[in-house]
């Protein structure tokens, strides 16, 4: 059997070690050996405690890249505040990689938005693949696309950012002579990039024809049975953070048009005043289980992050999004282009949230998309989706 090693370099949350995890024990489970490295290994222990496989830390860059503008506009000019602005520095985070991957001598090395992880690889000769949403697998053999289309970014400053961080990857691949990277994509998709994710979900907008796509590896997020509020007015799942300026409206704005509330919000839970006073809420103490609580539920409001989200609309919920960074918000315009929901972020401040709310509960076109949406995609479980990406693993190995 094959030593597979996983990685995951940026970004943050638990979505990656869950990804990870269920790759990980699919593969255990047909005998290969396993190894992990994690940006993150203390806020990450309580997704993977139970994995009996070794864990290391992601070399990772620690510093603050200054002269890049505040609005990232590209992955290229994420990368280069990330450890891509000079040779030097990035040799430095390769040769920690190098030395990992050394040690561990893998077969293949799956990256999970590990760009410095896959260069690594490249530098020794090890056969890669990448997984992930579509946001960190940009379309291949192409300028990486505008992650902000909506503010009249300059093309030269997009095409001046991909080649400074192509030449730099490629000089430090020049000093293990190692092949160059045709692209800039390429360095994040590996040598067998893998869509974890469908369409309607795509960050860029591809469409079915626009590449293989496995869905989602999303670990189911578990917790507590739904205690829901009495009475008989419509049931809202919302997951939600304080950090959002427009949570405590939001709250107000489903209390208001008589919708019956189950709210997780972390920081109520650590022991925070809720935001909202109302015996049309109940805010859990613990995480719930959304496959339980999304079931007879009218409408989720959540951030958009992929677990969530993807588990509403394949219980056919539609949903009110929230975003609270780019990723989400490019997620969130997705959703809302096909009618499943609503993007928030498109209502300014002091809004007509109960307008938003309204329209999601009482116009059914977006219960029908949402329904839509999980005939076409709900016919494979996350099990059998995570198979599917292991079976690519497998035959990338045999050379199939």
């Amino acid at each position: 059997m094959a030593h597979i090693h996983l990685a995951w370099e940026l970004g943050g949350g638990l979505g990656h070690a869950g990804r990870l995890k269920m790759l990980a024990r699919v593969l255990l489970a047909r005998g290969h050996r396993v190894s992990l490295t994690l940006r993150d290994l203390g806020f990450t222990q309580r997704v993977l405690a139970d994995l009996p496989v070794p864990r290391f830390q992601a070399p990772v860059w620690l510093h603050r890249t200054e002269g890049m503008p505040p609005n990232q506009a590209s992955l290229a000019e994420i990368l280069i505040a990330a450890g891509y602005l000079e040779v030097p520095g990035l040799a430095g985070l390769v040769e920690g990689w190098r030395g990992l991957f050394g040690q561990a001598r893998p077969d293949l090395v799956v990256a999970d938005y590990a760009p410095t992880a896959l260069l690594a690889a490249r530098s020794l000769g090890v056969p890669t693949s990448s997984v992930g949403i579509g946001f960190c697998s940009p379309p291949p053999d192409r300028p990486l696309p505008c992650l902000r289309d909506w503010e009249g970014v300059a093309p030269h400053r997009l095409a001046r950012a991909e080649a400074h961080l192509l030449n730099v990857a490629n000089a430090v691949l020049e000093m293990h002579r190692a092949p160059e990277l045709p692209n800039a994509a390429r360095l994040l998709l590996g040598d067998a990039p893998l869509l974890c994710t469908w369409p309607e979900l795509d960050h860029y907008g591809r469409g079915p024809g626009d590449g293989a796509w496995l869905g989602p590896v999303c670990m189911p997020l578990g917790g507590s049975a739904p205690a829901w509020p009495p009475g008989d007015g419509p049931r809202v799942f919302a997951y939600l953070k304080h950090d959002h300026g427009s949570h405590a409206a939001v709250l107000q704005a489903l209390v208001d048009e008589g919708c019956r509330v189950l709210c997780y919000l972390p920081e109520v839970a650590a022991g925070r005043p809720a935001p909202v006073l109302s015996s049309h809420i109940v805010y859990s103490a613990h995480p719930v289980a959304p496959e339980v609580a999304l079931h007879g539920a009218a409408l989720c409001v959540c951030h958009a992050g992929e677990a969530t989200l993807v588990q509403s609309l394949l219980a056919g919920v539609p949903v009110l999004m929230l975003p609270m960074q780019l990723e989400q918000f490019l997620l969130a315009r997705r959703v809302d282009s096909w009618g499943g929901g609503i993007n928030g972020a498109r209502v300014k401040a002091g809004g007509d949230w109960r307008a938003l709310v309204r329209a999601l509960l009482d116009d059914g076109k977006f219960r029908a998309a949402a329904a839509a949406f999980a005939h076409r995609r709900g016919a494979r479980s996350v099990l059998e989706r995570t198979e599917g990406v292991v079976d690519a693993f497998e035959r990338q190995l045999s050379g199939a």
